[in-house]
């Protein structure tokens, strides 16, 4: 919810519309799980020869992929829908909060916005497409004319050229009472590893040099399907997560790519995917949103996988592979939280160390099973837990820093100076893009030396700068 992304593309010259392609504005709001859905979208209205306008007035209609997590994002998404209805008028809502119903139990968007052409929910590329098709009437059929030459093997991205995510999943079969995303966005439904495989190839080839694997629940991948077997290259190959990622990163190896794993549950399996991790076959870095450490706030939370042994666990991680990196996300003052149970929270983070953290006071989305419990906390004593438990995620955080001042490390650059020799903008293994931090990297020592977005490059770190370090390329 963190991450808002609105795409603009170049549009050709105005004209009359019978002298040009059909334009349509695009914003895509929320998770990379989003944005993915919004890369499919802009993926077929290319194909099929639409193009995106880089405004609502030069637009022949507006899509809008909007979130629908928390009332921030909600209200982000309905502002976004009454700036496009204002400034263009002809507007079509897909995403997240496109499936949400209001108190009434009508359409939410549509009880508030009424003048929206078309209402969706998200992962509904083909639905929105029908909608397009009415509303702004396609140029040439999809299944005679060939694929514009702009448009890759991989699709459309809306991520930079060298990084790009992977969903490997839609979905969820948890039932946490805190969330509402499979009210969204349904139970599991795992893709076909074939076509994961076929789309992260294609990926590497267009350039990109950090694959994100993203999903609701990426450690249940298969479960839906039994781990059935399926086909890459000519061999069989089961479709789980272990498989999937050993296959992933002999991909990567071949273009001396990296690949991050995203949003694993502490589940017993994921133990396995450590020993591919202290190799270096896959970047040391889990994302895993463990939510909170006492066992009772968890069983309220209807959590998945229980906390009691998650310190083990991690100790054990770090035994195997000394390197990694662990983030996660917590809720604090969950509905009922005591005292003793925050400050269990509390004591966990200081005994984990984990190195990225962040931290949400629990938010009473409308339609979250959560709201029911007794014990809701009032709003000034929620954010006074999360404000505590940030000062000690943050002690920990600028420590951990602190040890990295002195050792070298290989940096992917994400931003660098016109010349590419006044310094620039990178991440290390431990940094995942637009959540984590990053390194800012110094003008090179050696004036041969240049650094190019995309690249990697041997850094020697000098220092530390919040939640950032700062580097010198050697």
């Amino acid at each position: 919810m963190n991450n808002e992304i609105t795409n603009n593309f170049a549009a050709k010259a105005s004209g009359a519309r019978s002298s040009r392609p059909p334009q349509v504005g695009f914003v895509s709001l929320g998770c990379p799980k989003a944005l993915t859905d919004s890369e499919l979208i802009l993926t077929q209205l290319s194909a099929e020869g639409y193009e995106t306008s880089k405004s609502y007035s030069g637009a022949d209609l507006v899509i809008v992929n909007t979130c629908g997590f928390i009332d921030d994002a909600i209200k982000e998404s309905l502002d976004t829908i009454g700036e496009a209805l204002a400034e263009n008028g002809k507007v079509i809502v897909t995403g997240c909060l496109g499936a949400k119903q209001g108190s009434d139990g009508q359409n939410l968007v549509q009880s508030i916005h009424p003048r929206v052409l078309a209402v969706t929910g998200p992962h509904a590329t083909q639905e929105v497409m029908n909608a397009v098709h009415l509303h702004l009437p396609k140029t040439h059929d999809p299944y005679t004319d060939l694929v514009p030459k702009r448009v890759s093997a991989a699709g459309i991205k809306l991520t930079p050229k060298h990084f790009a995510y992977l969903k490997i999943s839609e979905g969820c079969n948890h039932r946490c009472t805190f969330c509402i995303i499979p009210s969204m966005r349904g139970d599991l439904v795992s893709r076909p590893i074939g076509d994961i495989l076929s789309e992260a190839k294609a990926l590497f080839e267009s350039g990109v040099r950090e694959l994100l694997v993203i999903s609701q629940d990426t450690s249940a991948y298969g479960v839906d399907i039994k781990y059935r077997v399926g086909f890459w290259d000519g061999k069989p190959i089961r479709s789980k997560t272990l498989e999937l990622t050993q296959a992933l990163a002999d991909i990567a190896d071949h273009y001396g790519a990296w690949v991050r794993l995203h949003y694993v549950y502490p589940y017993p399996s994921v133990d396995e995917l450590v020993p591919l991790m202290a190799t270096g076959r896959v970047l040391p870095y889990l994302d895993v949103p463990f939510q909170h450490s006492h066992p009772d706030v968890l069983k309220r939370m209807k959590r998945p996988a229980s906390g009691e042994r998650n310190l083990e666990r991690i100790l054990a991680w770090r035994k195997l592979c000394p390197e990694i990196v662990i983030r996660s996300t917590f809720i604090a003052g969950f509905p009922g939280e005591t005292e003793e149970e925050f400050t269990h929270l509390l004591d966990f983070l200081k005994e984990a160390q984990l190195d990225r953290v962040g931290c949400f006071a629990y938010s009473p989305v409308g339609g979250a099973a959560a709201n029911e419990l007794p014990g809701m906390l009032d709003h000034h004593q929620r954010e006074e837990r999360r404000e505590r438990f940030m000062k000690v995620a943050e002690e920990i955080s600028v420590s951990k820093l602190q040890k990295r001042v002195g050792s070298t490390m290989q940096v992917l650059v994400d931003k660098a100076s016109s010349m590419g020799r006044q310094g620039g903008v990178g991440r290390t293994y431990a940094d995942a893009p637009e959540i984590d931090g990053v390194v800012h990297l110094l003008p090179p020592q050696k004036i041969s030396k240049t650094l190019k977005v995309g690249e990697f490059t041997k850094v020697q770190i000098v220092a530390t700068q919040g939640h950032d370090l700062v580097g010198l390329p050697i």
